[in-house]
């Protein structure tokens, strides 16, 4: 079924708890030209109020928690709005840049910028294997999986290049 998104974005009902979750707390909606990197730069704020209140552990911990139920989140959004990933679930994008944040050895915003500029790129172009887990892997796993796919590529190039020591 093909449905567009002005049909979509009314079978999203904000007051649905997992709705508001999957869209980042409506922000996708907010930014409906650009939905997933909408949820990318909520991701950052929300990132600092968790990293300034909890201990490493349990950032990592809410980052496992928020992936998991991510899956649950965006399947069942998926489905209420009879489209696989559409653009206005970006919960996966949120998780995605946590998981690169976490990874991150100091905060400056040229590191924050390119860390956010890098993860946009795969996410949007998806090489493989990112393209294969969002063409071949169904549900909320494979809606979550593309996205953690790309953060864990963007980690591993920051690192490995030396942009992470070299940016500070």
């Amino acid at each position: 079924m093909n449905i567009n998104n002005l049909t979509a974005k009314g079978r999203i009902k904000l007051s649905n708890p997992l709705h508001l979750l999957a869209t980042c707390f409506g922000s996708s909606i907010l930014m409906n030209w650009m939905p997933g990197t909408a949820g990318s730069l909520v991701a950052i704020p929300l990132w600092f109020v968790l990293h300034t209140l909890l201990s490493w552990p349990l950032d990592l911990f809410v980052i496992i928690f928020s992936w998991i139920i991510g899956i649950y989140v965006c399947h069942k959004t998926a489905c209420d709005i009879s489209i696989h990933d559409h653009s206005y679930i970006v919960w996966d994008e949120l998780v995605g840049m946590w998981i690169i944040l976490i990874t991150l050895p100091h905060y400056t915003i040229t590191l924050i910028a390119l860390s956010f500029i890098l993860f946009r790129f795969l996410d949007i172009w998806k090489p493989w294997p990112i393209r294969w887990c969002h063409d071949q892997v169904q549900g909320g796993i494979g809606i979550m999986l593309d996205d953690v796919i790309a953060s864990i590529i963007t980690t591993m190039i920051l690192h490995i290049s030396g942009l992470c020591s070299a940016i500070s």
